[in-house]
């Protein structure tokens, strides 16, 4: 069982993760954890309806993604800034010359961009970025009477690892866990075209080369997860030491968070 696909024509990644099946057959309570990308350009009516649902958004953008693209305003819901990259980091930060920087490099190199966002999966289990997902993780023991979401710019890469984290304190199988972030692609489809058509013709090419790069630098890749996976296993022996020396979480705590979020 996947996340569930929450239909907004403005946020077309945007997933209530409430639904999936743990290891030992609970599921993640529905409209209490939400993941999408980020919240500009929405709707009087989608700005309704997620009133009615959100109570929390943190915002794992830049301060040049959140000022290019500024969040709609979610009514009383409370916001966090907690920005996982410390600098541009071209295919993760979205800002518009981190975007440009990385069409110039790596447009006619797709397995250097590969290569490339493989690295930047493995820089999310690092010191500054581990504090941040701790932080994030904070946010989300305090609960709330309505939903938080977490969201970064197509809510691929940042939120994506975000999710994988929740759902491995929850207990869902690895398998689904992949599975459910491969489903970006899908739900990113038209964007990802539009991007690389637009990439293209500015550039002023129609190679195969281009269309790979922009592939591994905008999609999501079973590669990059994996590459995190295995990051966090070097550096914390697993998933399990990572909860507990770079979340800083004990038993009790993965327990109670449990309690709140499964059913």
């Amino acid at each position: 069982m996947f996340s569930k696909k929450l239909e907004y024509r403005s946020l077309p990644n945007i997933r209530d993760l409430g639904g999936m099946r743990t290891k030992d057959g609970r599921q993640i309570a529905p409209g209490k954890l939400i993941r999408c990308g980020h919240l500009s350009g929405l709707s009087g009516r989608e700005l309704s309806d997620l009133a009615d649902l959100v109570g929390v958004v943190i915002d794992f953008r830049s301060d040049g993604e959140r000022s290019e693209n500024p969040d709609a305003q979610i009514a009383d819901a409370i916001y966090y800034h907690n920005p996982v990259v410390e600098s541009l980091t071209p295919g993760v930060s979205r800002e518009a010359s981190a975007d440009r920087h990385a069409i110039e490099q790596l447009l006619f190199k797709p397995e250097e961009a590969r290569q490339y966002m493989i690295e930047m999966y493995r820089a999310l289990t690092g010191d500054y970025a581990t504090a941040k997902y701790a932080s994030f993780i904070r946010i989300l023991q305090k609960g709330h009477k309505k939903a938080l979401l977490w969201h970064c710019t197509a809510g691929k890469d940042r939120a994506g690892v975000a999710s994988v984290i929740v759902e491995e304190l929850l207990g869902v199988p690895r398998e689904v866990i992949i599975a459910d972030y491969l489903k970006t692609n899908e739900y990113l489809r038209e964007e990802l075209l539009r991007l690389t058509t637009f990439v293209k013709q500015k550039a002023g090419t129609d190679s195969p080369l281009a269309d790979k790069s922009l592939r591994y630098l905008f999609g999501a890749d079973e590669d990059f997860i994996n590459a995190y996976y295995d990051a966090v296993a070097e550096r914390y022996g697993g998933m399990d030491g990572m909860f507990s020396k770079g979340l800083g979480l004990s038993d009790r705590d993965i327990e109670k968070f449990q309690k709140m979020y499964l059913c």
